[in-house]
């Protein structure tokens, strides 16, 4: 069954969503990410993506003790992403309470510093980011161009050792009219072996039932929750499966 991961983006210690990465466009829906977080383990969540949307612009990570509230109050496991540029933000992340971390801009503009981190770190705790805008792989919050597409950033890292990507298509994101599912076919037919987790657009159980059966391990939902499209009650349901 394909692993519901709700996502919890944060920007001053609030719980926000952006449309297609625009911070204009914020929207606060809980000032207690703590206390959303509880209420997705509650409803059977394992797993949360945890963005800090502060530390993804700024270059560096800003909402550190929100991570170590949420580690302390719940047994998520916890993937953390945003403002990851150096080693010491790495270790300061998995001290805070992260199982693994997401790494998208660093792995383009720095990737000898990644390979580092994965052999310091081991596989299990990294996973690839891969921000998509068509076919081009965007980074830092998604306001630069990545100069890379997304086959030859895959297959670059792939080769690596990465099992496990997060694919965000970043026209679906916060726009609740489903996932790109061409995007996602169309990167399992190229690496059928990936570990594939969509996120940008999931809108309905529906569609979680078409990317479990497209192969995809993992699913990300943030707006569709936040904004009533899927419920808690129907979130616990499709977990208790």
């Amino acid at each position: 069954m394909i692993e519901v991961i709700p996502a919890i983006d944060l920007i001053e210690g609030s719980c926000v969503r952006l449309s297609q990465g625009d911070y204009s466009s914020k929207t606060v829906y809980s000032k207690d990410p703590v206390e959303m977080a509880l209420r997705f383990e509650q409803a059977g969540v394992r797993r949360l993506h945890l963005v800090d949307l502060d530390g993804a612009k700024s270059g560096s990570p800003q909402n550190m003790k929100t991570l170590e509230r949420i580690a302390s109050a719940t047994s998520l496991k916890i993937d953390f992403s945003g403002g990851l540029r150096k080693t010491e933000d790495l270790e300061s992340t998995f001290r805070a309470g992260a199982a693994q971390v997401a790494v998208g801009s660093t792995a383009v503009k720095n990737p000898e510093l990644v390979e580092e981190w994965f052999e310091q770190f081991g596989p299990e705790r990294m996973i690839l980011g891969a921000d998509v805008e068509g076919q081009d792989i965007k980074i830092s919050g998604w306001i630069e161009d990545g100069s890379i597409k997304i086959q030859p950033y895959l297959s670059r890292w792939i080769s690596v050792g990465f099992r496990e990507v997060l694919c965000t298509s970043i026209s679906q994101d916060g726009m609740l009219k489903g996932p790109d599912f061409a995007l996602y076919t169309q990167t399992l037919k190229q690496f059928p072996k990936l570990k594939l987790i969509a996120s940008g657009g999931v809108t309905s159980i529906a569609d979680l039932e078409k990317l479990e059966l497209l192969g995809l391990s993992s699913a990300i939902i943030g707006k569709a929750f936040y904004e009533g499209h899927i419920s808690m009650s129907a979130l616990e349901g499709y977990n208790a499966r």
